[in-house]
């Protein structure tokens, strides 16, 4: 195997996407990620959520259509700004934003199985390090 970082980054990237989407296979590529965003900022524009889930805006809107019509999201205009829209988990999207978050902890307890808490806290301030050199933290909380 290679042990380049490029490597381990996009293996490990690849890996945990096919892990997450064998528990949710009624979701598409990023939709995960936009339930787990709203979850925690229910009501964002759709500008902030292209920015915390690292999704170009143009891609995130053809994402967001493909939930509305899963009835996982709703999009409202709020103080007559019509050019803005606030996005809102449905009842089932709130219930589908659960069902990801189980997954996910699935995933995270499975992969960090054989870590120790030092090595998973570790792995994580590396993993934070490396996204900072490469944008602004504060777009990925």
């Amino acid at each position: 195997m290679d042990k380049s970082l490029h490597y381990l980054l996009m293996a490990t990237h690849s890996l945990f996407q096919k892990k997450v989407f064998s528990g949710l296979s009624d979701l598409g590529p990023g939709q995960p990620k936009i339930l787990d965003y709203l979850g925690l900022h229910d009501g964002s524009v759709q500008r902030r959520i292209a920015q915390g889930c690292q999704i170009d805006p143009a891609t995130l809107t053809g994402l967001l259509t493909r939930m509305e019509e899963k009835q996982l999201i709703e999009r409202r205009t709020e103080g007559g700004d019509r050019r803005s829209f606030h996005v809102y988990l449905t009842p089932l999207g709130w219930k589908k934003q659960r069902e990801v978050m189980e997954v996910f902890q699935k995933c995270e307890e499975e992969i960090c199985g054989g870590l120790s808490v030092s090595q998973t806290e570790a792995l994580k301030e590396t993993l934070t390090a490396l996204c900072r050199n490469m944008t602004d933290l504060e777009v990925l909380q």
